[in-house]
């Protein structure tokens, strides 16, 4: 049987639900954020997650590659529409949001966020501070044409 889990997660915490194909729940606890202890939920005997949801966040990219790594089939979603899709509960908690994450991978309603590879981010890293740099490069080399500019063509009166 296929299940559908949805992730809430905070920075000590994570709320993890876990629902069947119908919709009824299988599973929900909270974990430590670590992205070995969420798989070793996600992955436990008797549960095959299709897909799991992750809110984009400051931990996404590390949860994300984390989860990735260890098999999960790990889908990072568009924060502004979850809040949409979430606003109807009554009761706004971590477990009622794990809860309505899952059952929005369940029914297909989600927008996907890209997820950048921590190598990539790294690479990228290298190139803006090479860019800035050269850049530093060049407008130090403007400022010292300029000077000497103005210091040959000064006239003494």
């Amino acid at each position: 049987m296929e299940h559908y889990a949805g992730l809430d997660v905070s920075l000590d915490e994570t709320s993890i639900c876990i629902v069947d194909a119908e919709g009824r729940i299988i599973r929900e606890t909270k974990v430590a954020t670590d992205p070995a202890v969420i798989a070793a939920v996600l992955t436990a005997p008797g549960i095959k997650c299709r897909r799991v949801g992750l809110e984009a966040g400051p931990l996404s990219q590390w949860l994300f590659s984390g989860l990735a790594e260890a098999g999960v089939a790990v889908i990072c979603i568009e924060t502004r529409h979850a809040k949409a899709v979430l606003k109807a509960q009554t009761n706004k908690n971590d477990r009622n949001d794990a809860r309505g994450i899952a059952q929005m991978m369940r029914v297909n309603l989600y927008r996907v966020v890209h997820v950048k590879t921590l190598q990539s981010q790294g690479r990228l890293h290298r190139v803006r501070d090479s860019r800035s740099g050269l850049w530093r490069l060049l407008h130090d080399a403007e400022n010292q044409i300029t000077s000497a500019r103005r210091n040959c063509f000064r006239t003494t009166t």
